[in-house]
């Protein structure tokens, strides 16, 4: 018996300064094909470094708008994800309330 293997591909078009131009992304299981994005921001644990490896890309044409909404709800994401992984009820509030304080300063919620 197989295991089953999912993957998530990004495809990332770059123009001539290797900028990146256009990003797509697949993933299959989730019913997304070939689908285009203006940012994506990936994570990986390295268990024997102990170190986060990580990529961030965004196009050239991101709107700086849509990037600051683009980080808050990374944030509010990331605080809901630390929450089921940890049950720490106590930093998700911090974290959420980090959250609340970043959207004001960046008046993100009067828009």
């Amino acid at each position: 018996m197989s295991a089953h293997t999912s993957e998530i591909k990004f495809t990332v078009e770059l123009d001539e300064n290797k900028i990146p131009d256009k990003l797509f992304w697949d993933a299959q299981d989730g019913g997304i094909s070939n689908e285009e994005t203006k940012a994506v921001l990936i994570s990986v644990w390295d268990a024997k470094k102990k170190e986060t490896l990580k990529m961030d890309l965004w196009t050239k044409d991101m709107p700086l708008e849509e990037m600051k909404h683009f980080f808050h709800q990374t944030l509010l994401s990331m605080s809901d994800t630390f929450y089921r992984a940890t049950n720490d009820e106590k930093m998700t509030a911090t974290m959420r309330d980090f959250c609340d304080y970043f959207a004001e300063k960046l008046e993100l919620l009067n828009k």
